[in-house]
C-alpha cells in the first residue's frame, strides 16, 4: 500500500523472536556464515526465556548415574505417549552436547564441590526407566533461563547477527506455498519493513496470555502461530495447555519446580502432604499434569487453605537457610514481593496457573514446518522452534526443565539444517506486491478501526472464557459453552476501537494486533479440546476419564477460516531415528 513507506532488506535467514530458541538459532546461523537478521518486539534480554527458573535437562550424570535413554523414556511417558519418538530421541541424545556447548559459551551454571555442573531432581525425571529419582536438571541457581538468555545474546552479537529490536512482525510473505520472508512494523519510527529471506525461522514463543491467570509475560501472544494460521497452515495439539502447579496465589508469578526438587512440599488445610495419596512413588515430584490435578481435587473437595479454601500451601521453611540463599534466591525474593511471605518462616500460597503451550506449529525434528495436507511434506523456506513449535517432544504434557533443552537443541538443529539448505549470498526470487498489500490491508483496517468496543474488554472476555471453560478439568458441557462463547470476542473485532492512529510506539494498536493473534489461537484451542474425547496429559476430561489409545493416540491439526475451525488428525511417530529404543504405553499410568 502506498500509504506506508516500505523499506526492503535481504538476508539469507530471518529469525522471528529473540528468546532462547531464536538466539541459539541466530548464533548457529551466524557461525555458519549466513547473513542473519533477528527481529524482536522487545529487547532480547527481556524475552520470556529470562523467566525460566529451575533448570535445563540433560543426562550428564554429574550427580549420579544417568543415561539419555532414561531421559527419553521419561519424556515419552511424561508426554502421555503423544510425543513423537524420533524427535524425543534426537532431543535426549543431543542434550548433553548442547548443555556443554552452553557452558563453553559462558553460561554460569551452579557447581558441585568438584566443579561440575550442578544438577537437581525435577518432576518425572527418573533413572533405570522409572526406578529411582534422577538428578538431571542443570541449574544456574533459580535463574537458569536468565543466564542462558544473556549468554546467547552476547554470543549472537559476537557473531555479528543483525538485530531489529522493537519491530512487530505482521505477516509472512508467501508465494505458491513457499515462505519468502516477513513484513514487520518498526515501532520506534513507524516505518514498514519487508524482509526477504531464503528461510524464515519462527521463534515467537507461546500464547499463554490467552488465559486470565498465567505465568507468561504480557508479550506471550503467539504472534508466529497466528501468522501461520493466516497463511492457511494448521496448528497442532492446541488443546494441551500446561498448568504449572505452583503459581503464586492471586498473582500467577511462577514458583519453580526446583523448590520441590530441593525438598519443598505441598500441604492442604489439614497439614497433610496429600501428594502421597495421588502419586505414592513420585509424590511432590510427579509430572506437572498430575500435581496440578491433585491440587485442584484437594481444593474442589474442600481441603484448600485460606479464607476461601481456594489454594494450597508450599513449604520451604524446613529447608536449610543456606540452601535457600544459594539455590533459590529468586524464589525467596518473589515470595516476599508478591505474597509478602518469608519463605524461611512461612509457606507460599500457590495455585495451578497456565504455564506452557505444548501445541503450536507442527515441525519435524530438523525444525522444518510441515504442510500436513495428507503427507508430511515441509513448507519450503519456513521453520519453527521453541514454544511456538510442536516438534512434538512434549506431547500431551511437558516435563519440567525439558523446555530450555528444547530451545537450545532445536535452535541448534534449525541453524544446522538452514546451513545445509542455503548458500550464503544466494539471490532472492522476486515476489509480487500482492502479498505485501494483503498484509498491509489487514494492518490498515485494524489501525483505523473506529468501533465502540475497547480491545481490553474483548481480551478480558476471551481470557475469562478460556479460564473457566478450558481449564484444568474439562467436560462436554463446559467445552461446548466455551466453543460458543469464545466466538463472541472474535466477532467483537468487527466493532473494536483503536483510538490512537499514529505509527510511533502505538501501544493501543500493538495490543489490538496481539489480541487478533490471541483470539485465533483461543478458537483453535477450544475446538481442539472439544473434539478430543479422552483424558491425556494436560487435557483432563471429567466425562472421558481414561486415555483412549485406540481412537486418540494421534495429533490434532486445526486450521482456522474466520470463526470456523477445521479439525483433522495425524499419526504419532512411534518409530525412532535408530530403532534401537522404542517405548509403548501401558494400559494404566503409574506414578
Amino acid at each position: 500500500m502506498k500509504a506506508y513507506k516500505i523499506i526492503d532488506h535481504k538476508y539469507d535467514v530471518v529469525v522471528l523472536g529473540a528468546g532462547g530458541s531464536g538466539l541459539r538459532a541466530a548464533v548457529g546461523l551466524s557461525e555458519a556464515g549466513l547473513k542473519t537478521a533477528c527481529i524482536s518486539k522487545v529487547f532480547p534480554t527481556r524475552s520470556h526465556t529470562s523467566a525460566a527458573q529451575g533448570g535445563i535437562s540433560a543426562a550428564l550424570g554429574n550427580m549420579g548415574e544417568d543415561d539419555w535413554r532414561w531421559h527419553m523414556y521419561d519424556t515419552v511417558k511424561g508426554s502421555d505417549w503423544l510425543g513423537d519418538q524420533d524427535a524425543i530421541e534426537y532431543l535426549c541424545k543431543e542434550a548433553p552436547r548442547a548443555v556443554v556447548e552452553l557452558e563453553r559459551y559462558g553460561v554460569p551454571f551452579s557447581r558441585t564441590e568438584d566443579g561440575k555442573i550442578y544438577q537437581r531432581p525435577f518432576g518425572g525425571m527418573t533413572k533405570n526407566y522409572g526406578n529411582g529419582t534422577a538428578q538431571r536438571t542443570c541449574a544456574a541457581a533459580d535463574r537458569t533461563g536468565h543466564a542462558i538468555l544473556h549468554t546467547l545474546y552476547g554470543q549472537a552479537l559476537k557473531q555479528n547477527t543483525e538485530f531489529f529490536i522493537e519491530y512487530f512482525a505482521l505477516d509472512l510473505i508467501m508465494k505458491n506455498g513457499e515462505c519468502k520472508g516477513v513484513i514487520a512494523w518498526n515501532l520506534t519510527d513507524g516505518t514498514i519493513h519487508r524482509f526477504r529471506s531464503h528461510i524464515t525461522i519462527i521463534a515467537t514463543g507461546g500464547y499463554g496470555k490467552v488465559y486470565y491467570s498465567a505465568t507468561s509475560a504480557h508479550t506471550c501472544t503467539g504472534d508466529g502461530n497466528a501468522m501461520v494460521l493466516r497463511a492457511g497452515l494448521p496448528l497442532q495439539d492446541m488443546e494441551f495447555v500446561q498448568f504449572h502447579p505452583t503459581g503464586i496465589y492471586g498473582v500467577g508469578c511462577l514458583i519453580t519446580e526446583g523448590v520441590r526438587g530441593e525438598g519443598g512440599f505441598l500441604v492442604n488445610d489439614k497439614g497433610e502432604r496429600f501428594m502421597e495419596r495421588y502419586a505414592p512413588n513420585a509424590k511432590d515430584l510427579a509430572s506437572r499434569d498430575v500435581v496440578s490435578r491433585s491440587m485442584e481435587m484437594e481444593i474442589n473437595e474442600g481441603r484448600g487453605v485460606g479464607k476461601n479454601k481456594d489454594h494450597i500451601n508450599l513449604h520451604l521453611d524446613h529447608l536449610d537457610k543456606k540452601v535457600i540463599e544459594e539455590r533459590l534466591p529468586g524464589i525467596s525474593e518473589a515470595a516476599k514481593t508478591f505474597a509478602n511471605v518469608d519463605v524461611s518462616k512461612e509457606p507460599i500460597p500457590v495455585v495451578p496457573t497456565v504455564h506452557y503451550n505444548m501445541g503450536g506449529i507442527p515441525t519435524n525434528y530438523k525444525a522444518e514446518v510441515l504442510t500436513l495436507n495428507g503427507s508430511e511434506k515441509t513448507v519450503p523456506g519456513l521453520m519453527a522452534i521453541g514454544e511456538a513449535a510442536c516438534v512434538s517432544v512434549h506431547g500431551a504434557n511437558r516435563l519440567g526443565s525439558n523446555s530450555l533443552i528444547d530451545l537450545v537443541v532445536f535452535g541448534r538443529a534449525a541453524a544446522k539444517r538452514a546451513a545445509e539448505l542455503v548458500k550464503p549470498g544466494s539471490p532472492h526470487e522476486e515476489v509480487a506486491d500482492v502479498e505485501t498489500d494483503k498484509c498491509l490491508n489487514r494492518f490498515d483496517k485494524i489501525r483505523n478501526s473506529s468501533g465502540s468496543t475497547l480491545t481490553s474488554e474483548l481480551r478480558l472476555k476471551m481470557q475469562k472464557t478460556m479460564q473457566t471453560k478450558c481449564a484444568v478439568f474439562r467436560t462436554e458441557k463446559t467445552l461446548q459453552e466455551g466453543v460458543d462463547q469464545i466466538r463472541k470476542p472474535y466477532e467483537g473485532m468487527n466493532d473494536v476501537s483503536v483510538k490512537d492512529k499514529s505509527l510511533l510506539f502505538n501501544t493501543d494498536l500493538v495490543e489490538t494486533l496481539e489480541f487478533d493473534n490471541l483470539i485465533s489461537q483461543a478458537l483453535t484451542t477450544m475446538d481442539s479440546a472439544y473434539n478430543r474425547k479422552e483424558s491425556r496429559g494436560a487435557h483432563a476430561r471429567e466425562d472421558y476419564t481414561k486415555r483412549d489409545d485406540k481412537n486418540f493416540m494421534k495429533h490434532t491439526l486445526a486450521w482456522q477460516e474466520g470463526k470456523e475451525v477445521k479439525i483433522k488428525y495425524r499419526d504419532v511417530h512411534s518409530r525412532t531415528l535408530t530403532n534401537d529404543v522404542q517405548y509403548f504405553p501401558p494400559k494404566e499410568r503409574v506414578y
